[in-house]
C-alpha cells in the first residue's frame, strides 16, 4: 500500500513541476504588469478600462497556472 502512495506522490511532483506551469505564471504575471502600467500611464476612461481588462486576464492567468499546481 505504501508503493501506491510514492507513486501518486511522485506523478504529482512530476505534474507540479513542469516548467509548461511556471511559463504560464510568468505570462500572467507581465501581462498583469502591462495591464498596471497602462492604468496608471495615461488618464483616458476607455484606456483604463481596457487596462483594468487586461490587468485581470493576466491575473486570471497566473490564477490559473497556480490552481494547476495546486491540483497536482
Amino acid at each position: 500500500m505504501e508503493n501506491t502512495t510514492n507513486k501518486s506522490t511522485e506523478e504529482s511532483m512530476k505534474r507540479a513541476n513542469e516548467t509548461s506551469i511556471y511559463t504560464m505564471i510568468v505570462a500572467g504575471v507581465l501581462v498583469s504588469l502591462v495591464g498596471v502600467y497602462l492604468r496608471f500611464a495615461f488618464d483616458s476612461t476607455t484606456l483604463s478600462i481596457v487596462s483594468w481588462v487586461i490587468l485581470f486576464v493576466g491575473a486570471f492567468i497566473a490564477c490559473k497556472g497556480v490552481f494547476k499546481i495546486l491540483a497536482a
